[in-house]
Parts: structure tokens; sequence; C-alpha cells
């Protein structure tokens, strides 16, 4: 595997990164909700809202899209199934301004 080098997490689990990102794929994939809007997302997107404290969709509509977008690690990919998740409950970003 050219420029990947094997890692072994605190865990045990064994896997190879390119990247200086210390985060173990095997850890990450045990720690995916089965269920709600964050298993929606994948790992970057859901630990970037996690790390901002928002793990309900009404703690989500509190931001506006481009506060969830300024967030390390989430994309433009994932703002449709976050306002899919939102129009679900019947709420939606913060606009901006209030």
């Amino acid at each position: 595997m050219a420029n990947k080098n094997l890692r072994t997490c605190e865990k045990g689990h064994e896997y190879y990164k390119s990247s200086d990102c210390p985060t173990c794929p095997v850890c990450e994939q045990e720690r995916k909700p089965a269920d709600g809007f964050l298993s929606l997302l994948g790992a970057p997107a859901r630990r970037a809202l996690e790390n901002k404290g928002i793990k309900t969709v009404k703690q989500l509509s509190e931001f506006t899209k481009a506060d969830i977008l300024k967030l390390h690690g989430m994309g433009p990919a994932s703002m449709p199934k976050l306002q899919a998740a939102l129009a679900a409950e019947g709420l939606s970003f913060k606009n901006k301004g209030k």
C-alpha cells in the first residue's frame, strides 16, 4: 500500500492510514448511531456536529446553514440530509440575523 502506514488504535484495531488523522475507522464504525439523523451522516460530519454539542434535530435548528458549513468536517453533501431531518420534525435552519 503506497504511502499508507499500519497503525494500531488504543483498542488494538489495526488499520492503514495515509494522513495524520488519528481516527480509527473500526472504532468510528462501532460508534456510529443505529438510528437518528446522525446515523445518516459520514463520520467527519457526525463528529463535527457532536463536537459542537449538536446531538438532536432541535439543537441543529438553532444554527444557520452557514454556521453548520463552517464546522470542520462538514461538507455541502451533508446539507440535504440535515435539511430532510429538520423538515421531518417540522423544523428548519435558523435564518440569518434572528
